[in-house]
């Protein structure tokens, strides 16, 4: 499945002449933690170790990048190309919730681990002033 979107991806971009789009993979979603991963997927290793053996399929299934919680980005950096991209939902500001998440990190600490794009949502949308939200979260990151 993998191999196939990053196929088509690069045949649509020829087709239409375009660049090809950034295909990614998504490992272990943010609101799992080890104990969701072994209870109710039924799988012994810990987070990091299936997210990295995920990243790693998605890699050589020819796709250029991940989307992986804060927590994972420092190893992916250290095991995966310089051009692997890396999308990091689980962002919250900081002193705010981690409402149903159970891996985050304030959007200093994921960039400083090596994200390439922060996914923020609920702190944003669910603020009473979501354009105030976006522009600490943005002064966070600087």
């Amino acid at each position: 499945m993998m191999r196939a979107a990053a196929e088509a991806a690069a045949e649509a971009a020829k087709e239409f002449g375009i660049p090809r789009p950034i295909c990614l993979g998504v490992t272990v979603l943010t609101s799992l933690g080890r104990a969701a991963l072994q209870h109710d997927l039924g799988l012994a290793s810990s987070v990091e170790g299936h997210v990295v053996h995920l990243a790693e399929r998605a890699r050589e299934a020819g796709l250029d990048g991940c989307v992986a919680s804060p927590h994972e980005i420092r190893r992916l950096r250290s095991l995966m190309p310089r051009t692997w991209v890396i999308v990091t939902p689980g962002v919250r500001p900081a002193g705010g919730g981690a409402d149903d998440q159970v891996r985050t990190a304030t959007p200093a600490a994921a960039i400083r681990a090596g994200a390439d794009y922060l996914v923020v949502g609920r702190p944003i949308t669910a603020a009473p002033d979501p354009a105030a939200a976006a522009r600490g979260i943005l002064e966070q990151m600087a």
